[in-house]
């Protein structure tokens, strides 16, 4: 064993001060601590959840490729959007009244 283990190992106050100082350098806990404070330093020493990469996804969904196929597949006839269907078949109401009437008031519409 060398001398600076065995000096490590004993309980003189250079020791247990060099023993704090290594501690302190490598990250540990400096003093002796019971079990639930080193949970606590455990739990605190964590990313928080919603930082921890390993923990979360950054994923964003293509909204706008997504949109492009939905709207070339309602044009083959393969979805059914039914707010745009409403929206269109407002409109073609709107244009059969206002044919009736012969004149578009825009304050109305």
């Amino acid at each position: 064993m060398s001398r600076q283990v065995r000096l490590m190992k004993l309980t003189t106050s250079y020791a247990t001060r060099m023993n704090q100082l290594r501690n302190r350098i490598f990250g540990d806990i400096v003093r002796p601590t019971s079990i639930t404070s080193k949970k606590v330093v455990a739990l605190f020493s964590e990313h928080p959840v919603h930082k921890n990469p390993e923990k979360t996804i950054d994923y964003y969904p293509r909204h706008l490729e997504t949109h492009q196929l939905m709207t070339k597949l309602r044009d083959y006839g393969l979805y059914r959007d039914e707010h745009k269907d409403f929206q269109e078949e407002i409109s073609r109401l709107r244009e059969l009244r206002v044919g009736k009437r012969g004149f578009v008031n825009p304050g109305n519409y």
